[in-house]
């Protein structure tokens, strides 16, 4: 496939393309939580281990601008914002089911185990 250009990035090719929207450490597990239920900012914050205050507020961003999640506000007291999967979202989640289920697979051919607690 030849090269091509997104918002002034040079790609190489589909999968490239693809991991940038939904790759790196957070987005997948952001949008795996998402999948069944619509979520709070706390409720994510709590219900993924490690992640900071800002890069949870960043991946929220990016995931949203990419269409792949909503986020409803309401006018309360205090704020309240909810955050759900869309369409494009629903599609990444057979992906991420797929590269979830090779890592298991590679976990235990690897002789790692599942918690380090």
């Amino acid at each position: 496939m030849p090269e091509f250009l997104y918002n002034n990035k040079l790609y190489y090719n589909p999968v490239e393309f693809a991991m940038d929207r939904i790759g790196g450490t957070w987005k997948m597990p952001i949008l795996w939580r998402l999948k069944d239920r619509v979520m709070r900012y706390g409720e994510l914050k709590k219900d993924i281990p490690h992640i900071t205050h800002k890069m949870l507020t960043s991946q929220l961003r990016e995931l949203e601008q990419e269409g792949f999640i909503s986020r409803k506000v309401y006018a309360v007291v205090p704020p309240k914002v909810e955050y759900a999967i869309t369409g494009r979202g629903k599609r990444a989640i057979k992906v991420i089911e797929t590269i979830r289920n090779y890592g298991l697979t590679l976990m235990k051919e690897f002789g790692v185990e599942k918690s380090i607690n």
